[in-house]
């Protein structure tokens, strides 16, 4: 969550605005999930020319006023079959990880299991243990914090609270790095993000998804 407005409208404006993104991810990744499966790269055109529009036009766009004002669009990989995987979640030792941000106090998550992306590497799969719960995968790959690379933080590829939920496909969970998206501190540092431990560290390049996005000066 950004900042906190200080005045009792502002409040109420930015609490709806942030209602209103998250019922529009959320339709998103409905169509998302309709279109994926028989056509996994037009569900990701979708998905991309959707996430244009909210950072654009939406009044809780993570983006500031400059950046919005110069924003022609997000640096997202071209589609690429060989990174979208439907697989088994295996189980794993329970831990618990507490995050703490500078808004939202300490959120707590706990791993639930394990995805073993094949030429990729292994993913801690985490369940949020908070009101509303979901699961949460970030990852971080060789290319992280690297020019013209990925978010250093790592990125998220499915935030299901969030309505980044790309579903499950014979009874295993897709997980597609296709729509690895940067967190919203990626664009302004006032916004509060749980980022990628060493669970959810790749050392391969992973070249789809959301690239760094350039701010401006």
């Amino acid at each position: 969550m950004p900042h906190r407005p200080t005045t009792p409208s502002a409040r109420a404006a930015d609490a709806l605005a942030v209602a209103d993104w998250r019922r529009r991810v959320t339709e998103t990744y409905t169509t998302v999930r309709r279109l994926a499966r028989e056509d996994p790269a037009g569900a990701h055109a979708v998905w991309v020319q959707r996430r244009d529009e909210l950072f654009a036009e939406h009044p809780a766009s993570p983006l500031d006023a400059p950046a919005r004002a110069a924003f022609a669009g997000l640096d997202v990989g071209r589609y690429d079959a060989a990174f979208r995987f439907e697989v088994e979640v295996e189980p794993s030792e329970s831990q618990r990880l507490d995050l703490t941000t500078g808004t939202d106090g300490v959120v707590p998550f706990e791993r639930v299991g394990t995805v073993t992306l094949p030429d990729v590497g292994t993913l801690a799969v985490w369940a949020l243990r908070s009101y509303g719960g979901g699961l949460f995968v970030p990852v971080r790959d060789a290319l992280a914090g690297a020019p013209g690379g990925t978010f250093g933080g790592g990125r998220y590829v499915l935030d299901t609270i969030k309505g980044a939920d790309l579903g499950t496909s014979r009874g295993l969970l897709v997980v597609d790095l296709n729509f690895a998206y940067n967190p919203s501190c990626a664009y302004d540092p006032s916004w509060a993000c749980p980022l990628a431990t060493r669970a959810n560290t790749v050392a391969v390049d992973l070249p789809v998804g959301e690239r760094t996005f350039p701010l401006p000066d």
